[in-house]
């Protein structure tokens, strides 16, 4: 028998453009990209608002009043912010999760957790602290009625108990003891002197109606 011959195929028209060639060109294509999208992000860091980092950058906070300058990585927290770069020792570092309450600060007469605040987000609001309630050295009220009641044993989560309090009665000037009770919620004592605090809250609040 004989064998059929095989129909040979017609070859393809000539586009005009060799692998190489393509090859060649798609390099060019995806470096142009990366250029590209390079420019965008550097125009980008340069626009107001935009996002800043990973590098450090300069952060000013206004923190009792003041205004401090520093520079920081865009993931530091204010509470190591404060810390590490301020010497402001005030707040402390617990838990570290928010749970706490032992970093306490007030952000625009707010309660706020500064383990749970990054630096740059505190940028543009005031920030105080347990340091900027006694610029003179003097006890406030809240205080006073801390030491009268003795509402703190070893004292590291007293700070964020007299800032939470403060900010309570600040906007409660008349609070119930249940007010009280939710107000300092958020802030734990491993000493468990709470029937202290609960006393030194109403007492302050009363001294600060007078």
């Amino acid at each position: 028998m004989k064998r059929k011959k095989s129909k040979q195929t017609q070859p393809a028209a000539d586009s005009g453009v060799s692998r190489r060639d393509f090859l060649r060109g798609a390099g060019v294509a995806v470096s142009g990209s990366i250029l590209a999208g390079e420019g965008l992000l550097h125009a980008a860091a340069d626009a107001p608002g935009a996002v800043r980092g990973p590098g450090e950058t300069e952060v000013v906070l206004r923190i009792n009043g003041k205004q401090q300058t520093m520079t920081v990585e865009p993931r530091v927290t204010l509470l190591d912010a404060m810390r590490d770069r301020l010497d402001m020792t005030g707040a402390k570092r617990v838990c570290d999760r928010g749970t706490c309450g032992a970093c306490t600060v007030m952000l625009d007469g707010k309660i706020a957790y500064a383990c749970s605040v990054l630096a740059i987000e505190a940028e543009g609001r005031d920030i105080t602290t347990i340091e900027g309630l006694v610029p003179e050295g003097k006890l406030t009220p809240v205080m006073q009625a801390f030491v009268d009641n003795d509402a703190q044993q070893c004292g590291f989560c007293t700070p964020g108990f007299v800032m939470a309090m403060t900010a309570l009665v600040k906007h409660n000037p008349n609070p119930t003891p249940a007010e009280v009770d939710l107000a300092l919620s958020g802030n734990l004592c491993r000493c468990g002197t709470y029937h202290g605090q609960k006393a030194a809250a109403l007492q302050a609040a009363k001294a600060m109606r007078a």
